[in-house]
């Protein structure tokens, strides 16, 4: 694995020079060539020339310098860095990206890495940084590069991981740097490795493999990591030794305008790190904006679309001066906001404030109950406990499961002490670093701890630990008992209604380095836990589409007009009397696509579904689901076979469809009336009589509580649907239809709308769901429904379709050998295990766990990519159509 990231723009403002580049000249060895690239649709082409300059020392750096439009006239210039592990070739998009948007762009490999030569020196002052200060004196030369003055031209520095460190220190030692944006970086590597002096074993091995082997460091880094690695506790030297590396050596020296964006699923450089930078630059009275996104090295989206847009905008205000570029807000995180409907990818919305809040801004007290506990460290600290898992990134990483509400962290017992709160009367959103003091008493002078605060659903049934993110600390002195205040790692996550917060103080983790003689820890608390709320920080609402606003007027006309005509209605058959108390029969339904005699919709389309089902109608888009439930809602009419609602035929205006509740494509509401107003407004135009609305029922099924009294313009997207559900339960329908009900809510909401339509077919009553996201139906629905081009693939329980077991699809970077395979498969807990696409299906039996599982595949060196907990029912449907989806 390599530390490589998706990559910014960037450019910015100018300073004095300060700092003094290195003696030696930068010699031009060789060009290796000069490419064009011709772009479309108007845009310049982009022009790269390679070079290989040589450093001094033996040293050689390959470059690449990249403009695009005419060579006349100057432009600002941008120093683009790569992650560790990576070099100059996987920033050459965003290279010309930042070219075509008016600057000269130059990149390099760094030391170690590509084909630069030099021993790795972690952005060694004497080594990468004055590199860096070289390549500014080359950009002097440029003639199409704008100078401040003789040898100082206008630049800017970008880089994510590796590459955004060395912008900080290149900002700190070099005066000449006008801008910068670091990206998911360190202010402080000593801190980011050793945090509260516990060794980060498995980042820092993961370090070493990046860079290709202990030989390829500087020797004195070599030597530092066995030294430490050997014996798992860091020295004061190896600390002193990456804290001169760092950019917190010069903190009082970066006075440049700094664009900060850091990843929240981050166990290497966690959000505390751009903290601390935040709070050093700004003290210098340099702009500062910080962006917290949704990725980082654990896992997760980039958003590198849009950060890197950021970072361009940014360059535009302080590298060409542009007072009118949008820089954005002061602060942003990243929420999830909704589910596309399509794939079940996490949507993202951002929420800002004006001024950065910090990780202590709004603290609120959480009272936590447990007695003094007692637990041990294991001999060799084995078993771990897991939190992240290094190396297990992309959108399947751990910390991308835990944001989407799922658990997988793994505490073994007679390890830990727990400590608990009361269920939340209302939700709490934590942004910033929970804090809390406990009493620490070892048999050992020292003691290393992990702490971590679970969110735990109701009854205890799910715990999830945000991000993945624990706290190390090394208690010296513990035999004689202390108190310790543990600063707990800053994240971003909303607490629901119901919840709990659970402190837990760990004897190990699989991603540290723990005491390997046997101990005995004691805990016991000293006060309250603090949560940070930043309520300054603001979601920014979904905005309302047009049809919000002049739907509810054009229905409440239609349904005016309806009753001005005595409501005609199509005259329908006789009911049938065997099928009085069956909600839905369909048989043989076939609809033919406008303007087509052999083209269908739906065709020859027959299931039944019975009271006090939840049942999932599946396929892919083109499937013809919606097709089908227009028709049943009467909407359109059927070229062939016929629909029956407890009996009777549906035709547009058939009186059995007041027993037929719908909620499709979303719902009209007033934004300036109150949620309860706009559902009485609706029940009034229905025609029907007050007491037949059971509003107060299908209000506390929808779950909306004083939020009824607001006006719905300040209702979140989940309220919104919420709302729409409980106007389609206007009446208690017997059959409740909904259309992709989920779509656009974030996991919480989610489970709160599955809670929902459990709650509503619980009385008796039945629920058809029509939507994309499998691991929801799977956990919604008690039936299935599943077409494909207009026909019934299968019908039946969610168990006959998904069949028997527990089964986990393992994404691995490589393929698995079949010994491997067959010792996965002879795991305890493990029924089964075979090979397939991208990884291996493994079937869990009744005593298997996913936790557990995901410690023996660690153990067994399967190198894991991914884990998807909830892939039985895709497995299953993408079977019956084929792939089709």
């Amino acid at each position: 694995m390599d530390l490589r990231l998706p990559r910014l723009r960037g450019p910015a403002p100018r300073r004095p020079r300060r700092w003094a580049a290195a003696a030696a000249a930068v010699v031009v060895l060789a060009g290796a060539g000069t490419w064009t690239a011709v772009a479309s649709d108007g845009a310049p082409p982009v022009h790269r020339a390679d070079r290989v300059m040589d450093m001094g020392g033996g040293v050689r750096i390959d470059t690449s310098y990249v403009t695009a439009g005419s060579t006349s006239g100057r432009r600002p210039a941008v120093l683009l860095a790569h992650g560790f592990g990576g070099s100059k070739d996987d920033v050459r998009e965003e290279a010309e990206q930042l070219a075509r948007d008016g600057y000269a762009v130059l990149t390099w490999s760094a030391r170690g890495f590509g084909r630069s030569t030099g021993k790795i020196g972690l952005n060694d002052p004497k080594g990468e940084v004055a590199d860096v200060s070289r390549l500014i004196d080359w950009l002097a030369k440029r003639p199409d590069v704008q100078l401040d003055k003789s040898g100082d031209p206008r630049v800017g520095v970008t880089g994510a991981s590796y590459g955004g460190a060395v912008s900080l220190l290149a900002a700190g030692y070099d005066q000449r740097v006008d801008a910068i944006a670091p990206a998911v970086t360190y202010w402080n590597l000593s801190d980011a490795l050793f945090p509260n002096g516990v060794f980060k074993k498995l980042w820092a091995g993961i370090f070493i493999n990046s860079g290709g082997g202990c030989g390829n460091f500087e020797a004195q880094l070599c030597a530092m990591y066995n030294r430490v690695a050997e014996s798992g506790t860091p020295d004061a030297a190896a600390s002193g030794i990456l804290e001169e590396r760092s950019p917190s050596a010069v903190a009082d020296r970066i006075k440049v305008p700094t664009l900060i964006v850091q990843g929240q699923s981050d166990s290497l450089f966690p959000l505390g790190q751009a903290d601390a930078m935040a709070k050093a630059i700004r003290a210098n009275g340099a702009p500062v904006d910080v962006d917290w996104i949704s990725g980082g090295h654990d896992g997760g989206d980039m958003e590198a679309d849009r950060v890197q847009s950021r970072a361009g905008s940014w360059f535009d205000r302080y590298l060409k001066d542009d007072k009118g570029a949008d820089t954005g807000p002061a602060f942003r995180v990243t929420r999830t906001g909704g589910i596309d409907s399509t794939d079940g990818a996490a949507q993202l919305r951002g929420a800002s404030a004006d001024t950065y809040p910090g990780l202590e801004s709004g603290q609120r007290t959480v009272a936590l109950t447990g007695r003094e506990q007692t637990f041990d460290n294991p001999a060799g600290a084995s078993p771990p406990a897991i939190s992240a898992l290094p190396g297990i990134g992309g959108t399947g990483g751990l910390s991308q499961l835990s944001s989407l509400g799922v658990g997988v962290s793994l505490d073994f017992p007679g390890q830990f002490a727990r400590f608990e709160s009361a269920p939340f009367g209302s939700d709490l959103r934590i942004t910033g670093s929970p804090t809390v003091t406990v009493h620490v008493e070892s048999s050992t002078d020292d003691a290393v701890l992990f702490g971590k605060v679970y969110d735990v659903g109701p009854g205890g049934t799910q715990q999830v630990l945000p991000s993945q993110l624990v706290t190390p600390v090394r208690v010296e002195g513990a035999k004689a008992g202390k108190d310790v205040t543990l600063t707990l790692p800053a994240i971003d996550h909303d607490v629901q209604k119901g919840h709990r917060l659970r402190l837990v103080v760990s004897s190990t983790d699989l991603g540290y380095a723990s005491p390997a003689a046997p101990a005995t820890y004691t805990v016991s608390l000293k006060g309250d836990l603090k949560v940070p709320t930043a309520p300054a920080v603001k979601t920014a609402a979904a905005s309302l589409p047009a049809w919000v606003w002049w739907l509810p007027p054009v229905a409440a006309l239609a349904a005016l007009a309806l009753l001005l005509t005595g409501r005609r209605r199509t005259t329908a058959g006789a009911p049938d009397p065997e099928l009085a108390e069956v909600p839905l029969q369909i048989t043989d339904l076939s609809k033919r696509y406008a303007k087509s005699a052999d083209r269908y919709a739906v065709r020859d389309l027959s299931f039944r579904v019975e009271k006090g089902q939840v049942l999932g109608l599946l396929g892919p888009n083109g499937a013809g689901k919606t097709t089908t439930l227009r028709m049943l809602m009467g909407l359109i009419t059927p070229d062939a076979g016929e629909i029956r609602v407890f009996g009777h035929e549906i035709r547009p205006g058939a009186p059995v469809l007041s027993r037929v509740g719908a909620f499709v494509e979303g719902a009209g509401f007033l934004p300036h009336l109150s949620g309860r107003e706009n559902l009485e407004l609706y029940w009034q135009a229905t025609g029907r009589p007050p007491e037949d609305a059971h509003l107060e029922e299908a209000l506390e099924i929808a779950g909306l509580g004083d939020a009824l009294a607001r006006a719905v313009r300040t209702y979140s997207q989940g309220m919104r649907q919420r709302l729409a559900i409980a106007q389609a339960m206007l009446g208690l329908p017997d059959l409740l239809i909904l259309d992709e009900p989920t779509n656009g809510l974030d996991p919480p909401q989610i489970r709160e709308m599955r809670e929902v339509m459990i709650r509503y077919a619980a009385a008796g009553r039945t629920v058809i769901v029509s939507s994309h996201l499998l691991a929801e139906v799977e956990q919604s629905c008690t039936h299935l429904v599943v077409m494909d081009r207009g026909r019934l693939i299968q019908a039946g329980p969610v168990s006959e379709i998904v069949g028997s077991g527990d089964t986990l699809l393992v994404g691995t970077g490589a393929p698995v050998d079949e010994p491997v395979v067959e010792k996965i498969g002879a795991l305890p807990g493990v029924a089964s295990a075979v090979a397939a696409d991208g990884g291996i299906l493994i079937r869990l039996d009744e005593g298997g766990s996913a936790q557990r599982l995901v410690v023996e595949l660690v153990r067994l060196e399967v190198p894991v990519e991914s884990v998807g907990p909830h892939r039985r029912l895709e497995d299953a449907f993408l079977t019956l159509i084929g792939g089709a989806a």
